[in-house]
Parts: structure tokens; sequence; C-alpha cells
């Protein structure tokens, strides 16, 4: 029997699959697949990293590396829906709830000192940031708006904020000593092995990295971002917001990029307390408080010192004295600067562009913005967008074209930040990429605070996005872009491959060219607007930030892009969407219990899932995902996706919904009688009792729901709330 591995993640996506999947694992069982679940949500990552030590009643299994593991196999049939990136509050948060229930888990410590301490943090240190899709990710993506999707924004089209001409909203970005500045990249010229080796300026010797495998044609990289120069530009940015009279706001990915971005944002954030820094800073310093854990972290900390009070009045006047922060909620007092995780950049900045180029104030009010976003790699593809809607005018949804995306990511290529090659540099001196045979390969002059860090592409995973950029170009009739930029030294190696490996393919007839994100952004947008489809070819960061920037423009979320990840060795990775695992949709079910998560991510990850078995011999699996499509348009045009407000159809009535369609589809299709009559019975109850059901699912709303936690709610509890229409579970029980 067929197996397709169903993940169970985190937040809003977590709480759908209570309801969602026994329509998955009733409705797969009728065509010979089996359903398995594996948990690779944070808080079970985190108990998986401590079973060795547990009581044997508390351990689990390592999931995750199970799946990495299946991923490289033939076999792999994986939904993986959005989990979790987590921030250092996010992490804590999640141990202290493991904790209050029983497992006996360490702290995770500011400043380490006991050997059983640091074993701790190493531990935990694994879980941070992008530590899921790395590991699943043996295959490079392909993104796309499905037609129905398509077709549905252009029917019902979302809203869209006016843009003028004297908008003045922009992004500010450094341009020099920075990442992108900074870039070395070698291409091996055989298998070795590296050492990343740091030479103070006394001479002392420290190995930072050492035995770090390469294969022959991997492309390695490495730079670093100087902290003066970050400090001076980010001191300037904060003037001239203040002078320019517009929001102040910082756009990092301290989730992903777990080691390189919590440190800008404490850098960014003693910047603007500038003044406060200056008064107090050996004092807060001392405390941990260097803003890298957010504003938050900060004021939560002052109650420990002597003078806190003083301290927290001060950071009252700093907040009052400089440009007008952007705010994550207004109404709570939550600026852009008191939680790192908070202000993502490839979802803040498409949801600025989308809203006129505007953020919230302290008022409560839009206002125009300065987006500062340090590094320059990548800064120029927004301001591309801002400028061409200063100059135009908004997007229209109901004619505007498509960029789906082809981007790099296979066995974890350009994992920038996320990984175990980014260092705070501890003093000045030279950082050293070495060979085996002790010939240097790259060198940096660094200085203390300086931020180093080093990532490596290998080659199969480049020939296979080549291919498939090829392919998806054949496949769409639509012309491909890769966005690399000669002027950077990774780029530079990258667009030598590119071509190389590009002439391995019959690309007569394509067109596919290579420009810089910023010409390519250009490009794309002008298409756009003449209602053209332009597939983006990307690195991995690049994926990550296209992949929610342009459907949040033309689809008003990222979370209904069909995301396809066709593995190197065969298998299949379907991922739901981007659109991450959306706490605030938590935080509303509990208080209001309404749920507003959107899983049509989630049902056209299903049907590529379902058509992945098809095509390995199993027609019923095939029949499944036809109907599932069907059904999926037929959702999207009847509009039972969930709305945003109490007494409407939420998250668990839009699983009613596509079961119902689902269901009548199976019934009313002549390719299978024996599936058809299977499904009779079912089609005809779920219909004759649609009004009844879609009424139990609303008559819950309104008020707190109880789910026993936030980062691990009790099965029960949770099962109960996400499944509370008996009608509804007794029908689906017949399939069973």
């Amino acid at each position: 029997m067929a197996t397709i591995i169903y993940t169970f993640t985190d937040e809003a996506p977590m709480l759908a699959t209570y309801s969602f999947l026994p329509v998955v694992e009733a409705f797969a069982k009728a065509a010979g697949v089996d359903v398995e679940t594996r948990d690779i949500s944070l808080a079970g990552r985190i108990v998986a990293a401590f079973s060795d030590v547990l009581p044997e009643d508390q351990r689990e299994s390592d999931a995750l590396a199970e799946l990495g593991a299946l991923a490289t196999t033939p076999e792999a049939n994986i939904i993986k829906l959005p989990n979790i990136s987590a921030s250092v509050p996010q992490l804590k948060a999640a141990i202290k709830e493991l904790q209050a229930r029983g497992i006996d888990l360490p702290d995770y410590s500011d400043d380490p000192q006991t050997d059983a301490e640091r074993d701790a943090n190493a531990r935990y240190d694994k879980v941070k940031g992008s530590a899921v899709n790395p590991v699943l990710r043996e295959g490079n993506s392909d993104r796309r708006a499905p037609a129905a999707v398509k077709n549905y924004a252009r029917k019902h089209p979302h809203s869209m904020g006016a843009w003028t001409a004297d908008s003045r909203t922009n992004v500010a970005t450094m341009g020099e000593h920075d990442f992108r500045s900074n870039e070395q990249s070698v291409i091996m010229p055989a298998a070795d092995t590296l050492t990343i080796r740091h030479t103070a300026t006394d001479g002392t010797v420290t190995d930072l990295k050492s035995g770090l495998k390469v294969l022959e044609g991997e492309v390695v990289d490495a730079t670093f971002m100087s902290a003066k120069a970050l400090d001076a530009f980010l001191a300037d940015q904060v003037a001239r917001a203040k002078a320019e009279d517009v929001l102040f706001s910082v756009h990092l990915k301290a989730t992903m990029m777990k080691v390189s971005d919590p440190i800008i944002f404490g850098h960014v954030v003693r910047a603007y307390f500038k003044d406060v820094y200056a008064a107090h800073g050996p004092a807060l310093l001392a405390a941990g408080l260097d803003g890298s854990n957010g504003l938050a972290a900060i004021l939560d900390g002052l109650a420990e010192l002597e003078n806190g009070e003083e301290i927290r009045a001060a950071f009252e006047q700093g907040l009052a004295d400089g440009p007008r922060l952007a705010m994550v909620n207004s109404d709570k007092g939550i600026t852009n600067l008191h939680v790192p995780s908070d202000v993502i950049v490839d979802a803040s900045m498409p949801a600025m562009i989308r809203t006129s180029g505007h953020m919230w104030g302290p008022d409560g009010a839009e206002a125009d913005t300065l987006a500062v976003i340090p590094d320059s790699s990548y800064a120029g593809v927004y301001q591309s967008v801002i400028d061409d809607c200063r100059a135009h005018g908004a997007y229209d949804p109901t004619t505007m074209g498509s960029v789906p995306n082809v981007g790099l990511m296979a066995q974890k290529a350009e994992e920038y930040g996320s990984h175990d090659k980014t260092y705070l540099v501890a003093s000045d001196g030279v950082v050293e990429v070495v060979n085996g045979a002790g010939e240097v390969l790259m060198s940096h002059r660094v200085e203390a605070g300086d931020i180093w860090r080093a990532c490596q592409t290998k080659d199969a995973p480049i020939q296979d996005w080549v291919k498939l950029a090829v392919t998806r170009a054949r496949l769409s009739g639509t012309p491909a872009i890769f966005w690399l930029d000669e002027s950077r030294a990774h780029d530079r190696n990258l667009i030598g491959l590119v071509q190389k490996y590009l002439g391995d393919h019959d690309t007569d007839g394509l067109d596919i060219s290579i420009a810089s994100p910023v010409e390519a952004a250009k490009t794309s947008v002008e298409r756009i607007r003449e209602g053209k489809d332009t597939i983006s070819v990307t690195g991995n960061v690049l994926r990550d930030y296209n992949t929610d920037l342009f459907p949040i423009l033309e689809l008003g979320t990222s979370a209904k892009m069909l995301s396809v990840v066709p593995l190197m060795n065969g298998g299949g990775l379907f991922e739901t969407g981007a659109g991450g695992s959306a706490p605030k949709h938590v935080q509303q079910l509990v208080e209001e219990n309404y749920l507003r998560w959107d899983s049509l991510g989630e049902f056209l990850a299903l049907a590529e899932s379902f058509r992945h078995e098809a095509n390995k011999g199993n027609a019923r699996a095939g029949i499944l995902a036809d109907t599932l499509d069907k059904a999926t348009e037929k959702l999207l045009d009847e509009n039972k996706s969930p709305a945003r407000r109490v007494g409407q159809i939420d998250n668990r009535g839009s699983h009613f919904w596509i079961a119902n369609y689902w269901a009548q589809e199976l019934a009313g299709q002549h390719d299978d009688a024996e599936l058809a009559a299977a499904f009779a019975d079912v089609a005809a109850a779920l219909k004759d009792n649609a009004e009844a059901i879609d009424a139990e699912l609303i008559s819950v709303q309104g008020s707190p729901a109880d789910i026993g936690g936030y980062y691990r709610p009790e099965d029960a509890k949770a099962s109960a709330v996400m499944r509370p229409s008996s009608r509804f579970n007794e029908i689906l029980a017949q399939l069973g």
C-alpha cells in the first residue's frame, strides 16, 4: 500500500490538521493509500532533541531525521505544512510550556557556564531557526499559482491600497561593507576538507570550523558585514526617518537567519535607542539586554536591574524623541522593534507594498515608511517594485500576470545564516577558508563584532535547478529569467554554471535569460502590468522572498501557491504554500473559537501528492487528485473559503465544504464505478445535511476555546474544538 506522510507542525496549520486530516485519511483509504503523520512541530523537535536523556515515558523519536532520510528515497511522498522557525523568545516559550506539562527539559541559557548548560544550548540551537526545511528539501522548488486560484483572484480581487506619485516610502540598504559587497566565492576543483580559521592580530589562531567536507564542483562562499559600517548606516537611517517624517521599520529574517539577523536586530535596537545605551549601556549589556531578542525582552528584563524604572523611563523617552516606529499592533503598543520574529522581511515587505507602501503607526493610522533592509543583496528588488508602484499605481489583481518561481534549494543550497557557518567575530584579525593542503581559498580582514558567514551549494542541485527551469519554461510556454548578479561573487560563479548546464538541454524556442535581481524585478513587474507571466529562477533566499512577494500582490496571500518539490532521487515533497504558521490566527481561535487559516494550500498539495502516486501506477489516486482539483475550484467559485469574522465560515467550515464537493465529484465520476459507488451514500448524506452541518460549525463560534496549550495542545481538547459537528463526523466515519 502506498503511503503519504502528512506532517504535524505548529500554530494555525497544526490546528487545521486536527480538522482536515480525518477527511484526508478517509478519502485516501478508498484509493488504497495509507496516510501517516509525523510530528515535526517545534515542541516535538525540542523533546526529540533530549530523548536520550529524558525519562523513558517522555521520549519521542526524531521524526525530522526520519523524514530527512525518507526524502532521499524514491518512495518519499511527504506533505509539509508551515512550521515555526523559532526565534529565541519562541524557543523559550515552548520550553516553558513543555516543562509545565511535566517534561523534564533544561532551560535555555542566555549565558551558558557549565558543561550541562552548554550541552543543552547546543541541542536547542539545532532546533532554532530554519531547522526543518533544509532537512526535507532534497529537491528544488517549483512554486506557482494554480489556474483555479488565479482565476478566482481575477473574479474576486483582493484589496490593493492606492499609490501616489508623492509617496515617501523607500528602502534603505547599506550597499557597501555588507554581505553582498564583501562576498568571495570559489568552485572546488576537487573534493576536499576545509577549515574556517580566525587569526587574531596578536597571532592567536582559532579554528571556527574544521572538517568541512566539500565535493568536486561545489560552490563555496564567504563574506562578512562590518559592525562599524552597520552602526553608521543605522544611525543615518534613524535620522533620515525623523527628518522625512516617515515611519521607521526594519525588515530582517531573524527566524531563518538565526545567527546573523538577531545580531543585526540588536544593532538596530541600540541605534534607535542610542541615547539610552549611551547612558545605561554597561548595565544593560551586563544583563544580556543588548536588543538581539527585541525591545520586549529588554523591558521584561528591567525588573532585575536596580535602576530598572529609571531605564524604562529612558526607553519611553527614546520612543517619544525618535522617529515614529512602525507597529505590529498599535492597540497593544507592540512596535517593529519589540520581537525579532514579529516582522519577517519576505512577508512584511509585500504586505507594505500591497497597503499603499504604508505600515501602521503608533497612532493606529497608516503612513509612509522607511523600510530598513541592511544587507543589499536583495533590497533593490523591493525598491524596484516600490518605484514601479509610485510611477504607475497599484497593481490590478483582475488583469495582472503571474511570477512563478523555480528555486535552488536542494541539499541545503545557499543556506546562508541558518546553519553552523555564521560567526560573531570575537576580535580583530583575519578569517580565512583553508583547504586540506593549507592553501587559503578566501580571506577577510575583520574587526571585533563583525558578522562572518559562509555557505555551500553542491553541483548536482545546480544541474537539477537548471533542468527544472527548462522543464517549466517548456511546459508553460513562459519566459524564464535567472535572477543572478554578475557583480556579486557567488552569482558570477552561478552564471557560468547556468550557461554551461543550459547547453545540456533543448532550449530551442524558449525565452531563457539572465539578469540581475533588480533588472529582473523591473522586467517582471512591467510584464505583470501587461498581464504576462514570467518565471523567476532564483537562488534559495530569493526563492523565499519571491514566493511571498508576488503571490501576496497577485492573490492576496502566499498560502494559495502550489508548491511542489520534485526530490532528486524520485520522491515528492509537497509543501502547502508559504505564509508562515499564523500565530495571530491561534490567538483569535482561543479568544473567539474562530480559525481563519485558509487550508487551500493543503488542498493543492494533497492533489499533487495523489497525482504523484498516480504517476507510479495507482489509477485511483489519480482520480482522487482530479476530483479534488475540481472540488477546490468549486470551493473557490462558491466562496467557501474562510472569512475573517465570527458568524461566518472559518477553517472548519471550509473543510466540510471541500469534503462535500470532493465526495460529489467522486460519486459522479465515470472512470471507476466501484469508487463512485463507495462515495455515493457519503456524498448524498453530506449534501442532504449541508445546511445543518454548516450551522453546527458556525454555532460554536464567539466564545473562548480551550485547546490545552499553544505549542503543544492537548489532542482531545484540540480535536473537540476543531471537529465540533457530530453530523459531519458521523458521516465521515462511514468511509472507515
